[in-house]
């Protein structure tokens, strides 16, 4: 895992690749704009990006990281060499582990702004801001980035700090349809197969079988990523994938909640793999207070 590291001065530089000995980070999660102003692994190896719209985020990353006493964070666009196809693999199939290892997980709303003297209290947000309709809820990679990490903070456009998960767990239960419980870190395996798939069900993601993929760690599986293939593909890859862990890892669990026949089980929850959409319009209503 390669990080980004602040030299106490407000600059940072690339470390190496770190397999052992991985240091407590922060972890950045946003949505990309156009590819051209994102700044990438290239840039920063070079000691370019600066001039790109993308590297103020990075820049915002690393200070807020600095003030929660973080000496390493992670951004996507940069700490990946995408031109390397072994660590591009490797790091999409590790997104939800590094996700959930971070100490502290800053979402940038680049479509949300709140000005100074609305943030009295995260209520504000209801009524008062574009929260709701931000396009971070609508993509398919954030969704592991809202459930992974423990610690999950919102902020503005402007780097204003909006809240955190659980403060605004309600909101972001209404917004998403997911369960409170899932936003509050309960094991994934609370939920069934079906569920979990429901959660993406909304969601959009720029090649389509990222939709599958990005579900990988929902579910503690490893594949190989074939961009080409097609989303239907991609799904029944990830339901075959699914099924094979269900029945090494949870027979015993379902056995255990009364369901006889493992085979019908599976079968009936693996249908939901393959066409997420179907759940669009009956996703959880379940909040506990």
């Amino acid at each position: 895992m390669r990080f980004l590291e602040s030299d106490g001065s407000g600059d940072f530089r690339l470390t190496k690749d770190l397999i052992r000995d991985i240091p407590a980070y922060a972890i950045l999660s946003h949505t990309w704009g156009d590819d051209n102003q994102e700044v990438t692994y290239e840039d920063l190896a070079e000691g370019l990006g600066k001039s790109k719209a993308g590297y103020q985020k990075i820049r915002f990353c690393g200070e807020q990281a600095a003030q929660d006493g973080l000496r390493y964070f992670w951004v996507d666009t940069c700490c990946i060499d995408k031109t390397n196809v072994v660590e591009l693999q490797m790091s999409i199939n590790s997104m939800f582990k590094w996700y959930k290892n971070a100490a502290k997980c800053y979402v940038y709303l680049s479509d949300v702004s709140m000005p100074e003297d609305k943030l009295e209290n995260d209520s504000n947000l209801d009524v008062q801001s574009d929260f709701r309709t931000a396009r971070w809820f609508t993509r398919g990679w954030t969704l592991q980035e809202l459930i992974a990490p423990s610690s999950v903070e919102f902020f503005s456009t402007d780097y204003k700090r909006l809240g955190n998960k659980l403060s605004l767990e309600r909101l972001i239960h209404e917004i998403t349809g997911i369960p409170v419980e899932a936003l509050q870190g309960y094991d994934l395996t609370t939920f069934s197969i079906d569920e979990r798939v429901s959660w993406v069900a909304k969601r959009e993601t720029k090649h389509e079988e990222d939709i599958a993929y990005s579900l990988f760690g929902f579910f503690g599986i490893f594949l190989p990523l074939l961009y080409g293939e097609g989303r239907e593909n991609a799904f029944r890859r990830l339901r075959e994938e699914v099924n094979r862990s269900v029945k090494s890892h949870e027979f015993d669990k379902h056995s255990k909640l009364g369901i006889e026949n493992q085979s019908e089980f599976t079968a009936h929850e693996f249908r939901s793999i393959h066409n997420p959409r179907r759940f669009r319009g009956r996703m959880s209503s379940k909040y506990v207070t």
